[in-house]
């Protein structure tokens, strides 16, 4: 049975038609979930409503 990140990197191989060959789904697979899992992170921390976006600096 195929976990849901096989599937995951199953479509969208194919919808960017990038090939994965087998020796690298380990690899893949790992770096998506480090990927997630500093998402979740990021998801869930709080931030007061009066929080502003930081400026916009340019050279």
């Amino acid at each position: 049975m195929a976990e849901p990140l096989d599937n995951y990197i199953d479509a969208v191989s194919k919808a960017l038609a990038l090939p994965v060959e087998e020796a690298w789904r380990p690899a893949v697979r790992a770096n998506l979930e480090v990927s997630l899992r500093l998402g979740r992170m990021v998801d869930v921390f709080a931030l007061p409503d009066e929080t502003e976006p930081a400026p916009i600096f340019t050279a």
